[in-house]
């Protein structure tokens, strides 16, 4: 007989979208000097604004709805491309355009295949379309590229409780709890608890 795993009365809503931000340059191409170079002094030009993408971003932390356009912009531009499509992203699924919400991911990915948030929210996404074995493969990969995103974990404990592997939700969760806050931590408790009452009664 099947068995039936009774989630809490109102079972926990997983995390949602992370955007993607900057990835890391080298110093001078930042605009610092490398003091141990042993190349000759030059003039470094800084530059007198932000970048298009970084401009997108500062829109989009506010709710500004150009965000979209100079993301596209920026993606013209060939500035941050995988950053600027991931965030487009995100942006096209709150707008209800998820054929869009995922063709951004993709071309994201295209760009970088491990990028970090651009599988996780694919992973969302898929979750969200109850596509549940893309959405685990997605959070996996996320996992594998930066195993110290809790939130990875939490997504990925729901999809596999969902699924009914049980002993998987539970060392997603777990590893959930390691990850954050005791206060943060509690979220995943009464998910644990009942997994690990439904692991008992299997054994």
């Amino acid at each position: 007989m099947a068995k039936i795993l009774h989630l809490p009365v109102k079972q926990p809503s997983k995390f949602g979208f992370k955007r993607a931000s900057k990835r890391k340059k080298d110093p001078e191409q930042l605009g610092q000097l490398n003091l141990f170079s042993s190349r000759k002094g030059r003039i470094l030009h800084l530059p007198s604004r932000f970048t298009l993408f970084e401009e997108a971003l500062l829109l989009d932390e506010r709710d500004d709805p150009k965000a979209a356009e100079l993301y596209r912009e920026a993606i013209a531009a060939d500035d941050c491309v995988a950053d600027a499509y991931c965030n487009l992203g995100i942006l096209e699924s709150r707008a209800g355009s998820t054929d869009k919400a995922f063709d951004c991911f993709t071309k994201s990915l295209k760009q970088d295949p491990r990028h970090l948030e651009a599988h996780y929210n694919l992973g969302n996404l898929y979750f969200e379309m109850e596509n549940l074995r893309l959405a685990q493969q997605h959070y996996e990969m996320a996992a594998e590229i930066d195993s110290s995103f809790p939130n990875i974990y939490f997504n990925l404990g729901l999809v596999q409780a969902i699924i009914e592997d049980f002993n998987a939700a539970v060392t997603a969760l777990s590893k959930y709890k390691e990850l954050v806050s005791t206060e943060e931590a509690d979220k995943a408790d009464e998910l644990l608890n009942s997994l690990k009452r439904s692991l008992a009664v299997q054994h």
